[in-house]
This record gives C-alpha cells, sequence and structure tokens, in this order.
C-alpha cells in the first residue's frame, strides 16, 4: 500500500474515531438514558403502563405518528436547540431554510427506519430473546447501516453542503467515496447506536419507533458533524452542537 493510501486511510478512520471521540459524553448520557428507560419499563408498572399507552398511540396514528416524530426529532428539535444555545433565541431566516430541507428528508428516513423494525418484527418475531435481539441488531447494523442507511444520509447532507450539486451524487456511488466518508460514519454511528439498538430491540415492536425517535436528534447532531468535517467547515475538535448553526 502506498504512503497517499495509507495517509487516506488513516484520515478516514481519524475521523470516524475523532467524531466517536469527542462526542463520548453525550452519547454514553443517552445511552444510560435509554437503558434507564428499558429497566423502568420492566420493574416500574407506572413507566410500563406510560409506555404502553404510547405505544399504543403509536400503533392508533400509524404513519401520521412516524412522520410527526421524525421530523420533530431529526430537524425542529435540533434547530430549536441551534436558537436556543447558538443565536440567544432569535430565529433567523436560514432557520426556515434549514427545516425546509431537514423536515422531509428526517420524515422519510423515519418511515423507512419504521418499515424496517417491522420486517424485523416479521422475520424475527416480536419477542425479546437474546438471539432474537442479536439478529436484529446484525441485521440493523451490518445491513441496513453500510448498505443503505449511512451512504443515503450521508448523500443527502453532502448534496446540501456543496449546493444541491449533482456532481456530489455522482461522486457518493464510487467506491474511493464510501471508503473516506461512509467508514468513518459508520464508526461513529457504531459506537453511538450498537448499544441503543440492544435497547431498543429489548422494547415490545410498537415502543421500538418511540424510543429511535428520542435518539434521533442525537444522531443528527452527530451526523451533522461529520458531513460538516468532511467539507472542512469545522475543525476535528469541534462539538457536535457547532455543526449544525446556520452560519457554517
Amino acid at each position: 500500500m502506498s504512503i497517499a493510501a495509507r495517509k487516506t486511510n488513516r484520515t478516514s478512520l481519524a475521523i470516524g474515531w475523532e467524531a466517536a471521540k469527542a462526542n463520548a459524553v453525550p452519547a454514553f448520557i443517552l445511552q444510560g438514558a435509554m437503558l434507564a428507560i428499558l429497566i423502568s419499563y420492566y420493574l416500574s408498572p407506572a413507566c410500563a403502563d406510560f409506555l404502553n399507552r404510547l405505544a399504543h398511540f403509536k400503533e392508533e396514528h400509524g404513519l401520521v405518528f412516524v412522520v410527526i416524530a421524525a421530523a420533530l426529532a431529526g430537524a425542529v428539535v435540533p434547530e430549536l436547540f441551534v436558537i436556543v444555545f447558538f443565536q440567544r433565541g432569535r430565529p433567523r431566516a436560514q432557520n426556515l431554510r434549514n427545516l425546509a430541507f431537514t423536515i422531509p428528508t428526517w420524515a422519510v428516513d423515519g418511515i423507512l427506519v419504521d418499515l424496517m423494525y417491522r420486517m424485523n418484527a416479521v422475520w424475527f418475531g416480536d419477542v425479546v430473546t437474546v438471539p432474537v435481539v442479536t439478529a436484529k441488531i446484525l441485521v440493523d447494523q451490518l445491513g441496513y447501516n453500510p448498505f443503505f442507511a449511512a451512504p443515503a444520509e450521508v448523500l443527502v447532507y453532502e448534496w446540501k453542503n456543496e449546493g444541491f450539486s449533482w456532481r456530489s451524487v455522482r461522486r457518493a456511488l464510487t467506491g474511493e467515496h464510501y471508503k473516506d466518508k461512509i467508514v468513518p460514519t459508520l464508526l461513529a454511528t457504531w459506537a453511538v447506536w450498537a448499544p441503543l439498538m440492544a435497547i431498543i430491540y429489548s422494547l415490545p415492536y410498537p415502543l421500538q419507533f418511540p424510543l429511535f425517535s428520542i435518539a434521533l436528534t442525537f444522531w443528527v447532531l452527530l451526523l451533522t458533524y461529520m458531513t460538516n468535517r468532511f467539507a472542512g467547515k469545522i475543525e476535528a475538535d469541534a462539538p457536535i452542537a457547532l455543526s449544525v448553526t446556520p452560519d457554517l
């Protein structure tokens, strides 16, 4: 392997490691909160009753719930975070432009994720056992994620960052792009989502998407960090929240 190739590999792996390391604390907080919800569901009747009512509400409203929950968690809440903490509570026109992009993006993503959860329940059953939970995690993290979710999400954000240029779409179909951009994104993804998937799949199917929505806000911040890092808009050690500020 040439020196240039080794440097590229190191850079790709380093970016994924930097993202995971820089955001380890909020990731652990999120994972801890999700674990507390899981434990409370099985040990606290009051918590179980509340979550079961939430699951019933989700089942009653189906696609409408999925679209609204994904749009709120993936688009609206992160944008409000930016306005409150980085714009001193002052909305700007750019915030509306951001939402015009992120709301449909994450609404569609929510539909696809809910479909995957549904298919996993059909394939492996809606039961919580070690073999079933493991199988669902493998399908999610080693199937859906590397072959569709990560490439598609990075592509969409790069397309936006480059002024909606179709050149970014053509580049995304190359092996070099996958190695340089998708591999580090997957490393950061697995560090956050592998433990979360174990938690989410340890709950009944109707509760899996609502719990996914809670974690989605953090993932949007991390994904945006990665794509802006690739574009050279932020430094490697910048916190993820900075990556979604409208000035970038």
